[in-house]
């Protein structure tokens, strides 16, 4: 039984090259500062999908929005080993391999092995230092490989190596996240443990004080808060991620319905040959061309399955980690919409205490009292008034202790209003990233799909047209 395997051409993953203006992340320290135009000699093709050159001639004016790459980074993970294989804590290392232009790093080509738990303190803690950037998530852990004892099979490290490869490529695609300190280390460094402590010790960011929405927040906030005056530019995002993510589930539903019942036919072309090959024994005087012609539907058969394993599968595997990316950026936006959502509150909040401010200073003054200011303020009245604390004294003293909060909340509403702008620039441009991401992504899904679609009606083709001079060489008498 003949099968054609057509080796798939490794396709370049290269970003492009464009000079970063200005760091969106000044909480963040580089290992080196963004240096002067310089001369960048790519190892790979400069036409990576879905990326523009910044020095291509010709190039229209970018928006501020748009992406800017200060260089190209190169990833791959490659040869999985397991490592202590005659203990109990056996583990799996990869090599992972980067070349780069990036200044920060300090040679074009590094690699070092490292293990999937690295993978996870690079992803926590990225997500961690860049809150506003849309870091790609990890493959699941498959739990159920973990208690047979299946993950140190060929199969399934090597599916875990090409999701990771596709991790780091994702990173590596990402003009913010590429120049981070902690994903040089990842590549570069000998001593990995010792970095990883280093990096929880002494964060690239400073820790943020405790403020006063951290204290006020659990009796303001709860997760059924919605934003009351929504950004029309976010909302229009939040509508695309959700139809973009339907698409893609509807997707993946319908391929792995067409997947199921490509295999049912595969099974029944092999019924089928070996319907024929029998039908061959009886008919004496056609057996050789019936056993042709078997042997046709059973290659045929075979290149079905192949196109299923080869193409298919990869597709669907590509769609659910897709799937999974455009959660991590509409957890971005809904962050984002958190950010909103504490400036509101604190305004609210500084809203309300004014108010009772002014209450108390007019009731004080004499000019009123809590009539016209709501039911509120004048059950605190009659209250204060069994309690034994409605003189001015009291009042005086209130008064004082909500200057206090007035003043700390000022600062607090400053402080969220300055966050959520800059939050929601940060967003915008983050936006235009992973539309870039996504672009790449699906460009190069959508090739190999169809790559892997004419490799089998190719060889579908070559195989019934063999069979066809046969066929008709059959003498039907009169």
């Amino acid at each position: 039984m003949r099968l054609r395997n057509r080796k798939a051409s490794p396709r370049p993953k290269s970003t492009s090259i464009e000079m970063l203006d200005e760091d969106v992340f000044d909480s963040v320290t580089w290992e080196t500062p963004s240096a002067p135009p310089y001369e960048t000699t790519p190892t790979r093709a400069s036409t990576g999908p879905g990326f523009r050159q910044s020095n291509a001639e010709g190039s229209e004016a970018s928006s501020p929005m748009d992406p800017k790459w200060e260089g190209y980074l190169i990833t791959s993970v490659k040869d999985p080993i397991k490592e202590l294989s005659d203990t109990k804590d056996a583990y799996v290392s990869y090599l992972v391999h980067a070349e780069s232009n990036l200044p920060i790093f300090s040679a074009p080509v590094c690699s070092a092995r490292r293990r999937f738990q690295d993978f996870v303190f690079l992803r926590e803690n990225l997500a961690k230092d860049f809150p506003a950037c849309v870091v790609p998530p990890l493959p699941d852990k498959h739990r159920l490989e973990y208690i047979t004892g299946d993950r140190f099979s060929l199969e399934f490290m090597e599916r875990r190596r090409q999701e990771l490869e596709r991790f780091l490529q994702r990173l590596s695609r990402h003009p913010t996240l590429q120049r981070a300190t902690l994903v040089r280390s990842f590549f570069e460094s000998k001593e990995w443990s010792v970095k990883m402590h280093q990096h929880i010790a002494h964060p690239p960011g400073p820790e943020p004080a405790p403020s006063l929405l951290d204290n006020v927040s659990d009796a303001l906030l709860n997760a059924f808060a919605r934003v009351r005056k929504p950004d029309e530019r976010f909302l229009d995002m939040r509508e695309s991620v959700d139809k973009f993510e339907d698409s893609l589930t509807n997707t993946e539903r319908v391929w792995n319905r067409l997947r199921t019942r490509t295999n049912d036919l595969a099974g029944d072309y092999h019924d089928l040959a070996v319907a024929v090959q029998g039908l061959g024994f009886l008919e004496s005087g056609i057996t050789d061309p019936l056993n042709h012609f078997a042997n046709t539907v059973l290659e045929f058969s075979a290149i079905v399955r192949h196109a299923t394993q080869t193409s298919t599968d990869p597709f669907l595997v590509q769609i659910h980690s897709l799937l999974q990316y455009s959660h991590a950026n509409r957890a971005v936006l809904k962050l984002r919409d958190q950010k909103q959502l504490d400036f509101e509150e604190l305004s609210a909040y500084l809203s309300a205490v004014s108010t009772e401010r002014d209450r108390l200073s007019a009731v004080i003054s004499g000019r009123a009292g809590s009539s016209g200011l709501g039911l509120a303020a004048y059950i605190r009245d009659r209250v204060d008034s069994i309690t034994g604390r409605d003189d001015d004294r009291a009042r005086v003293e209130r008064m004082k202790k909500l200057d206090m909060k007035i003043k700390e909340l000022e600062e607090a509403v400053t402080t969220a209003h300055e966050t959520s702008d800059a939050f929601s620039d940060e967003t915008l441009r983050e936006q235009s990233i992973f539309q870039y991401a996504k672009k790449a992504e699906m460009k190069e899904m959508l090739t190999e799909l169809a790559d892997g679609q004419i490799e089998m009606y190719k060889a579908s083709m070559e195989e019934w047209e063999r069979i066809i001079p046969i066929i008709q060489r059959i003498r039907v008498d009169a």
